[in-house]
């Protein structure tokens, strides 16, 4: 099955979709330098995808009381199975943890720069608005672009559009681009990363054969058979994939270039 059952509508991201996955970022992350500063902001993509996620089950579910049950249960079980594992999944460890949660705890333990995200989710608990949040975390021209265009998304008008956002320009392509992630970093360098590598792994094995195939399916279920819609999920996948290529060029251009430089199988994928 294509992406939204068509091949003409498929291939209508499919040029962004490879550059996605042969961005030469995934080379570059090359030793242990170079992976703290792809995470320092990197985290800001993990950190936003929620937004997107609770977009979702907000609308597909009911978060009200009183509870009433909503029109469709099939969309419902999609996306609290979704919820389930992006907000409470098993940490590693005997405990559960957000996704997000655990990628800062292997920050941590890795040693990377958590102050921009910190200051972030600091200022939003103070009330700030996301653009002041933003501006206090002092991030680069695109990570703010990126976040601002997934909480734009996130309340954006028809939920197939969303649901595209999170699906093709996520769930879709992010096994293998941590699968090349992996590929590239040397085993040498990973024993104080064990954490980033059980998040990396996870979300290969996780979105590679459950997410993906339930974002799709709901994609499915939310476009139905009406070509409108259909481009409109295209059209909003295509915004989302660029913002994602000019996140990639700027963390590219910030990785100091005496980190040197590995060949990422281009075939791997999860």
């Amino acid at each position: 099955m294509t992406e939204t059952g068509t091949a003409g509508s498929a291939r209508r991201i499919d040029d962004l979709r490879e550059r996605t996955l042969s961005h030469p970022l995934y080379a570059r992350i090359a030793s242990a330098e170079a992976m703290r500063a792809f995470m320092r902001l990197h985290v800001f993509c993990v950190w936003d995808f929620q937004s997107l996620v609770k977009a979702l089950q907000r609308q597909l579910t009911c978060v009200d009381v009183p509870w009433l049950p909503t029109s469709d249960a099939g969309a419902r079980r999609l996306i609290n199975e979704i919820v389930l594992d992006e907000e409470s999944d098993e940490d590693g460890q005997g405990g559960y943890a957000s996704h997000f949660e655990l990628y800062v705890d292997a920050m941590r333990e890795c040693g990377a720069d958590t102050g921009p995200i910190e200051r972030l989710t600091a200022a939003l608990r103070e009330g700030r608005g996301l653009a002041s949040a933003l501006k206090a975390a002092r991030v680069p021209p695109a990570v703010e672009a990126f976040v601002r265009g997934t909480i734009a998304s996130a309340g954006a008008p028809g939920l197939h559009r969303v649901c595209a956002d999170f699906t093709l320009s996520r769930e879709d392509v992010i096994p293998e681009m941590f699968t090349r992630i992996i590929a590239g970093f040397p085993a040498t360098e990973r024993a104080h990363f064990s954490r980033f590598i059980y998040y990396l792994d996870r979300h290969i094995k996780t979105d590679g054969e459950r997410h993906g195939p339930l974002s799709r399916r709901l994609l499915e279920k939310l476009c139905g058979d009406d070509p409108v819609k259909r481009d409109e999920a295209q059209t909003a996948a295509r915004a989302a994939l660029e913002r994602r290529i000019a996140l990639w060029d700027e963390i590219l251009a910030v990785l100091p270039s005496d980190f040197g430089e590995v060949k990422v199988p281009q075939g791997a994928g999860g």
